[in-house]
């Protein structure tokens, strides 16, 4: 007799779409969570629940942030004359944790991929123009820094962005030598990040 999947089984299945999670690693952490305390099992899911209501992207750069603008965007003593430009909200965080950069971010919210049907107006682009041109509290915007990875769509990207802005009063930099070819900015160690920060080049 068939029963079909069970609560257990539906767990699994839901843990294992999450990235870098396999079928057997999905299994370990539905039992773990079955064999422990219940009341992390409520908070889990109450946490788990209310995420997209608590969390939003920020106004101003694309951040998840609680508050709008979020914190960094809002702090005074960060300088807003640099911001560095990251392909994806994580990237922010692997950036931060290196203690290196005290700008603030853009996140683009994806790479030009043009295989995948990704172009420039899928990404957060106008918004960068804006903050260029003096909206908000980004006036006298001096340097970009491209934090893109090197891969063939964050040279795409970061050329096209080169293009674009060239006529903008602002120097293009993009993070140097230290990141590995085909890499991930968060899989990179903080060493390595801090620097290709220090180190990043003129384009």
């Amino acid at each position: 007799m068939n029963f079909g999947p069970n609560a257990l089984d539906r767990l699994v299945t839901l843990l294992s779409k999450l990235p870098g999670i396999g079928k057997k690693s999905a299994g370990r952490m539905a039992y773990h969570i079955l064999d422990g305390d219940p009341g992390y099992a409520r908070a889990l899911a109450g946490e788990l629940a209310g995420l997209h209501q608590a969390i939003r992207r920020c106004g101003l750069c694309g951040a998840f942030t609680e508050t709008d603008p979020c914190p960094i965007c809002s702090d005074p003593g960060r300088d807003h004359g640099i911001i560095c430009v990251v392909e994806r909200a994580q990237d922010l965080r692997v950036i931060e944790e290196s203690r290196e950069f005290h700008g603030v971010f853009h996140v683009l919210g994806g790479l030009i991929a043009p295989l995948e049907g990704i172009g420039p107006n899928d990404l957060s682009i106008g918004k960068l123009i804006a903050r260029l041109r003096g909206a908000g509290p980004d006036q006298g915007v001096k340097e970009l820094i491209l934090a893109l990875n090197p891969t063939v769509e964050g040279d795409t990207t970061a050329l096209y962005l080169q293009k674009l802005l060239k006529d903008f009063p602002v120097e293009i930099t993009r993070l140097a030598s230290g990141l590995p070819v085909g890499g991930d900015l968060e899989y990179t160690d903080r060493l390595t990040l801090s620097r290709s920060l220090r180190g990043r080049v003129r384009m």
